[in-house]
């Protein structure tokens, strides 16, 4: 929008309220800027148009035929600009609207979907499209708010929020504990059937840090997968050993259907961030600041690491 075209839009405002309590007193008190100030909005309004909208003298004030005309539009746009101000004023004392976020698969499915009853409960304004997609979104031309990804490169031009960490642990079922040893070093690992991702050779070998430095162990076994769910699934079926995030076994760890084994050996390479994103504003919007912070609340990251 031009500086023209608002300083327009400014004196149209004004010398609506000037018409309205018929006076340039009235207006500067009601406006809440000096008397002057109403004079000088009128005089560039009536300059920018090329006419007269008003006659003035010491005693009266009467309309021009131009600005009788024009008062009508004036009123219009004073109105439109009031209601505009008034929504945009609503939305930031209180969240409502819709949100639109893009989340990661197993972010969408395992970790936030869960969370949404009790956001609702808090915030009974909002509504929330979730996409779910390990597609990169672009939020500016696909128009989301925010983006929750796990990642290690953070985008450019964007700001983020560190909403918890991903680890990964090596873990299988009791039932195949009780048929095959229990290992106690990740050497040990060789003799296991160790089910994994398919990326690559790099995906044979597994590499920990422990009590006793760094080892890496090549690991083989009959099931390979390029999705963390199939994984799982696989594992708990009893098959074999698995190294698999948390996020994707949470819930198996706490009902002890898997149990992690090798506690003190720390697998190198796999661990991530899970990041909230978004455009910059001037002013964040209340629905996306409540969102944000609700996560920052419900998830699992230290507060000493935010």
């Amino acid at each position: 929008m031009s500086a023209e075209l608002l300083d327009q839009l400014t004196g149209m405002t004004v010398f609506a309220k000037v018409v309205e309590l018929n006076g340039f007193s009235k207006a500067a008190g009601q406006l809440g800027i000096t008397k002057s100030a109403v004079s000088k909005k009128i005089a560039l309004l009536e300059r920018s148009l090329g006419v007269t909208l008003l006659h003035r003298t010491t005693r009266a004030m009467s309309l021009t035929e131009a600005g009788r005309t024009f008062y009508q539009h004036a009123t219009d746009t004073a109105r439109l600009a009031e209601h505009a101000r008034s929504a945009v004023s609503r939305l930031s004392e209180a969240p409502r609207g819709t949100l639109r976020v893009t989340a990661a698969a197993p972010i969408g499915t395992l970790c936030l979907s869960h969370l949404f009853p009790k956001f609702f409960v808090r915030y009974p304004g909002l509504r929330i499209h979730l996409s779910v997609t390990d597609r990169l979104v672009d939020l500016a031309e696909e128009g989301f708010d925010v983006a929750i990804r796990l990642t290690r490169k953070l985008p450019e031009g964007m700001i983020a929020r560190k909403l918890m960490p991903i680890e990964y642990v090596v873990c299988a079922t009791p039932s195949y504990l009780k048929r095959a040893s229990i290992p106690r070093t990740p050497k040990d690992l060789a003799q296991h059937n160790c089910l994994y991702f398919g990326r690559g050779d790099e995906s044979e070998r597994w590499t920990f840090d422990g009590p006793h430095g760094r080892q890496t162990v090549k690991i083989g076994g009959n099931f390979i997968a390029n999705q963390s769910e199939a994984l799982r699934d696989a594992v708990l079926s009893g098959m074999g050993v698995g190294l698999l995030s948390t996020l994707t076994v949470a819930r198996e760890l706490r009902t002890k259907r898997l149990r992690v084994l090798l506690p003190e050996w720390k697998p190198q390479g796999y661990g991530t961030t899970v990041y909230a994103i978004w455009l910059p504003h001037r002013y964040m919007p209340s629905k996306l600041r409540v969102f944000l912070d609700f996560l920052i609340e419900q998830l699992p990251y230290a507060n000493s690491k935010r």
